[in-house]
């Protein structure tokens, strides 16, 4: 065990990657850590899995081994695995038109949008126009009809918007449609990947998790909030017309999955930001798909395809909700871009609000992932995560 700043790390590093266990100290004593977990794997080996520090800031409890904390929306990658499993088996085709799957979904002008535009924000459904509350969302039929409703935006393949939450409930519906045994899509990645890989990552957690096994979230301060993000996005954010506002605060916002009880809904999906577990089994799933897939018996040409690069919408990848440029979406998951890199230029993953970040790098053979009880006021990289990626990816390149 290795402390710091009275801030105890355990777990354990590989020969050749104790620079990552000496970065995950330096979290805490010079970046502000409170409590967390890393992990990752190189060549379908675990060679860093450490946590460490604080998983309740008002009770002062420890982050232990088995500590799950909300990842926002890193869940997405989460959810994109699901949808590319569907692929392998042939159920799904990313080009084909998603009403070919869900004939009701052509409504309002979407009967020509394709899988891959909606899965890479670009169809124009990034909030919803009626009243949708926890009852909807927890309601699938019900959540899949206000869904099918929807008027996109402007004319979708056009535009990238940030379907901060939307995004997961459709493709939760896509895969009820497309699965034979019409799971959600947190039974299906309960049933085929976490529980295939022995893990503890949940898009639907169960009656049976304990709270205490469970982090609870420090936010950032106010002025922290103030300062820390971009202006023209806090700007945005304030707005209550904006997009970013209609995207993730309000309608049902992304708070939605909170329990006063039981720290996070239970038997509820959030497939965009809903998402629980520890840094291990997010990594665990990503090496997975690092490794070419055999692990969870994905076909190489699915691999590919979400190793491809993203398809550019015709007025460019400027986000309307996020009010920047240079984030790429593609299949559902993130991409590694100039402007916000991680692993290598194929690496697919997601990023969560806060800090959280998982993602697989076929090229270098990685899995990784990191989680965090203290929220970051970052876009683009929090200072913490990106420490321990650089310290990663040095071990392997002298290795």
């Amino acid at each position: 065990m290795l402390t710091v700043a009275s801030q105890p790390v355990e777990g354990h590093v590989s020969r050749g990657f104790e620079g990552v266990r000496k970065t995950f100290a330096e979290n805490f004593a010079r970046r502000g850590e409170l409590g967390g977990a890393c992990c990752a794997y190189y060549r379908g080996e675990k060679v860093v899995d450490l946590w460490g520090g604080t998983r309740n800031k008002q009770t002062a409890e420890p982050w232990e081994r088995d500590t799950m904390v909300v990842v926002h929306s890193a869940t997405k990658g989460l959810a994109a695995m699901t949808l590319a499993l569907a692929h392998s088996r042939g159920w799904l085709d990313y080009e084909e038109r998603v009403a070919t799957y869900w004939p009701e979904f052509a409504q309002q002008g979407k009967e020509k949008i394709t899988v891959r535009q909606l899965l890479a924000h670009q169809a124009g459904l990034f909030a919803f126009d009626e009243p949708v509350d926890r009852s909807v969302v927890a309601d699938l039929d019900r959540l899949a009809e206000v869904l099918a409703r929807q008027k996109p935006a402007w004319e979708p393949g056009t535009r990238q918007a940030y379907h901060a939450l939307t995004l997961g409930f459709h493709e939760g519906e896509l895969m009820r449609r497309v699965d034979p045994r019409h799971r959600s899509l947190g039974q299906f990645f309960q049933d085929e990947i976490a529980s295939p890989l022995g893990e503890d990552v949940y898009i639907r957690v169960p009656a049976e998790i304990p709270n205490a096994r469970l982090a609870t979230l420090s936010p950032p301060s106010r002025l922290r909030m103030l300062t820390g993000f971009p202006l023209r996005f806090t700007l945005e954010a304030m707005n209550r017309r904006s997009n970013i506002y209609r995207a993730l605060v309000t309608n049902p916002g992304a708070a939605v999955y909170l329990d006063e009880q039981h720290v996070y809904a239970r038997n509820f999906e959030v497939p965009s930001g809903g998402g629980v577990g520890t840094a291990r089994g997010i990594a665990h799933a990503y090496s997975a798909f690092a490794a070419g897939g055999r692990e969870l018996a994905l076909r190489q040409e699915t691999v590919d395809l979400l190793a491809a690069p993203a398809t550019r919408p015709t007025r460019g990848f400027y986000d309307e909700c996020m009010k920047a440029d240079g984030m790429q979406f593609s299949l559902g998951f993130m991409k590694s871009t100039p402007s916000w890199p991680f692993g290598g230029a194929r690496s697919f993953g997601s990023a969560g609000s806060g800090g959280s970040l998982g993602f697989a790098d076929p090229d270098a053979l990685v899995g990784y992932a990191y989680v965090t009880s203290r929220m970051g006021t970052t876009l683009t990289g929090d200072p913490r995560d990106v420490a321990l990626r650089n310290a990663l990816y040095s071990a392997i390149q002298r290795s």
